[in-house]
């Protein structure tokens, strides 16, 4: 039975700090964690990458581990969607701090369902007063005459200057680095001027944006996946001298009676083990469920475009 870690928090601009303070003995006991950085509680743990990860991972026994229960859940329909998955699993839920900590929130009996039902109710709860809070102080603000929102990223004088540079000929990405900013940036501002206009051929503006995208994307970034064990075996019998070579030189991880081959690489390197160990693994429930693990694993890694 291995005790699963996850921890989530829901903007870029908090940290996990105290939920790993509040499982600190686990994380030094070496139990796996998973993470939903900057997720909001809006989007349903079944719904996440991490939390998906943890239950493709996990086996039945497994009890998965929260600092306190907003990590996972702040409405009643995540609950409701939650509980039937981890029953169906035989998995079990525990919190580590605070009045549930003694109870597993995934047992099927009716004392639980009325726990759940009344944490849940207070929780939703909580974020509507929230809510309310938030706009009340935002019709307090307006009130008195403050601004609200992003702060503008010109002054007025640099808008016209942006206008007139771009009306004499400058490009976005030409000003975009005169003023050390995105060029998605200099489009907002020229578009809020009315300083540009939509040509003719709209082949220009995408292929201004595909040259910006180009310029920012990485070219191959070296990312570490851990490859399950049956995508290993198979891919050590294959052809590519490459990928034998980094499964060789990877790091195995065992995980109750199966293990994973931690594999640091560029990331086309892990597309090339999808591809060539697809056909192969499809043929059995249980290489399909290895590829389908692998493949999201590889996947959560992919650098979105930044447009």
């Amino acid at each position: 039975m291995t005790d699963r870690l996850y921890l989530r928090h829901s903007t870029d601009k908090q940290t996990d700090a105290r939920q790993r303070h509040s499982l600190a003995a686990l994380i030094a006991a070496g139990a796996p964690v998973y993470e939903d950085p900057a997720t909001s509680s809006r989007v349903l743990s079944l719904n996440r990458p991490g939390f998906t990860q943890l239950l493709n991972e996990a086996a039945v026994g497994d009890t998965i581990r929260i600092a306190d229960a907003a990590r996972l859940f702040r409405s009643v329909a995540d609950v409701l969607a939650l509980r039937p998955v981890l029953i169906r699993r035989g998995l079990h839920l525990r919190v580590e701090s605070g009045l549930l900590s003694g109870i597993d929130l995934a047992a099927d009996d009716s004392g639980t369902k009325m726990i759940i039902q009344v944490l849940a109710a207070v929780l939703e709860f909580q974020r509507d007063l929230i809510s309310e809070n938030t706009k009340e102080g935002v019709a307090t603000a307006e009130a008195a005459g403050k601004s609200l929102g992003r702060p503008a990223a010109f002054e007025p004088q640099e808008i016209e200057e942006i206008v007139e540079a771009y009306r004499e000929g400058a490009t976005v990405k030409g000003l975009a680095r005169q003023y050390r900013v995105d060029p998605k940036t200099i489009r907002r501002a020229l578009d809020s001027a009315g300083a540009r206009e939509v040509p003719d051929d709209l082949g220009v503006l995408l292929d201004d944006v595909a040259d910006d995208h180009q310029d920012q994307a990485p070219a191959d970034p070296t990312v570490s996946v851990d490859v399950p064990g049956l995508v290993a075996e198979h891919l050590l019998t294959g052809e590519d001298a490459k990928i034998r070579e980094s499964l060789r030189d990877g790091r195995t991880i065992r995980r109750g009676q199966g293990y994973s081959v931690r594999v640091t690489a560029p990331l086309s390197l892990h597309q090339a083990m999808i591809e060539q160990s697809s056909d192969a693994l499809m043929q059995s429930p249980a290489g399909r469920k290895a590829h389908r693990l692998h493949s999201n694993r590889v996947l959560a890694l992919r650098v979105p475009p930044p447009f």
